[in-house]
């Protein structure tokens, strides 16, 4: 089955889902993008992997990474491999030795593992096929090598708990140059948040 290579172009807050992103890949090939709807705890997990921020605890991506390499087992790619019904699926592959295994995942925690393991990640054309979204250079999202955020493809997210402080001081002063005064107030809550205020 023809597979497509993917990367990660982007990461946003979910408009029509409370407390949900979208995490949207795109082929390396041409302008479709893939979205993928998922959770906030899978986003930052992602997040934190693309940064390669170091806790002092592992997370659970971290974990999974951590116990194959104790027992051999390299993680060699990740497939979205079918969409039904709205939903993706995906497998990891894992080689140890000379067996190869493929273990079924969520395409969040697929994902997540794929970037600690800095593998690539790959769908089915025939998901391609049926899910993914033609984008014009119009549409296309920015792509740069400065680092915007967590999500180092120039794509800046728009949930505000992806950002930390700094960044929403920079974005707190741009809205009220643009006096977008609702977003300025809406950025401040979450400093003040933060902040304890």
């Amino acid at each position: 089955m023809n597979k497509v290579n993917l990367e990660i172009v982007g990461l946003t807050y979910s408009e029509s889902s409370t407390g949900a992103y979208v995490l949207i890949l795109g082929d390396k090939n041409s302008q479709r993008r893939l979205p993928i709807v998922i959770g906030s705890a899978e986003a930052e997990s992602i997040a934190v992997g693309i940064e390669k921020h170091r806790n002092g605890r592992p997370q659970t991506h971290d974990l999974f990474i951590r116990f194959a390499k104790e027992f051999g087992v390299e993680v060699m790619e990740v497939v979205i491999n079918r969409f039904r019904d709205g939903i993706y699926y995906a497998m990891i592959v894992c080689k140890q030795g000379d067996d190869l295994t493929m273990v079924d995942a969520r395409p969040s925690d697929a994902i997540a593992i794929a970037v600690r393991a800095g593998c690539e990640i790959y769908a089915y054309e025939t998901v391609m096929e049926e899910a993914a979204i033609l984008m014009d250079d119009m549409d296309a999202p920015a792509v740069s090598d400065s680092d915007e955020g967590p999500i180092n493809k120039g794509v800046k997210p728009t949930s505000l708990d992806l950002l930390n402080l700094e960044e929403l001081e920079e974005l707190l002063q741009e809205a009220i140059d643009n006096e977008d005064y609702m977003k300025a107030a809406e950025i401040r809550d979450e400093i003040n948040r933060r902040k304890g205020c």
